[in-house]
């Protein structure tokens, strides 16, 4: 399986970005790190080896992933969802429709699902020549 060069890491708690950071690290790729919506589109517009996205579907200040969410849409760009917050957002997770890891995680399982769905992505796009 192919393996992302860079993955975006969308989280504002730090201790739980910090994990993901390094489980990153561990799985042999690079990261980008917001932890809110304007940081992480700022990483969309400048980091070019951007392959896959780890959502946290609620962020400081009310702000929630939505927007991400859709500019990854646009740009062909898979991500999964890490949240914990279930219940008062059930309705923006189902209208993303993306794969969710309901948190709390351990880490390396998190990335671990990234990186499938990136090879999952990469496997569609050899087979449909996109």
């Amino acid at each position: 399986m192919p393996t992302p060069r860079c993955i975006l890491l969308v989280e504002d708690e730090p201790l739980i970005l910090l994990d993901l950071e390094f489980a990153v690290e561990d799985a042999g790729s690079t990261f980008a790190s917001a932890g809110c919506v304007a940081q992480a589109l700022d990483h969309l517009d400048n980091v070019s080896e951007i392959d896959v996205a780890i959502l946290d579907v609620s962020l400081s200040r009310g702000e929630t992933c939505a927007p991400i969410a859709e500019e990854l849409n646009k740009r062909g760009i898979p991500f999964i969802l890490h949240s914990g917050d279930l219940d008062r957002r059930d309705e923006t997770i189902r209208s993303l429709g993306a794969r969710l890891i309901a948190k709390p995680a351990i880490s390396e399982r998190v990335v671990a699902a990234a990186i499938d769905e990136f090879g999952q992505a990469h496997a569609l796009s050899n087979a449909t020549g996109k």
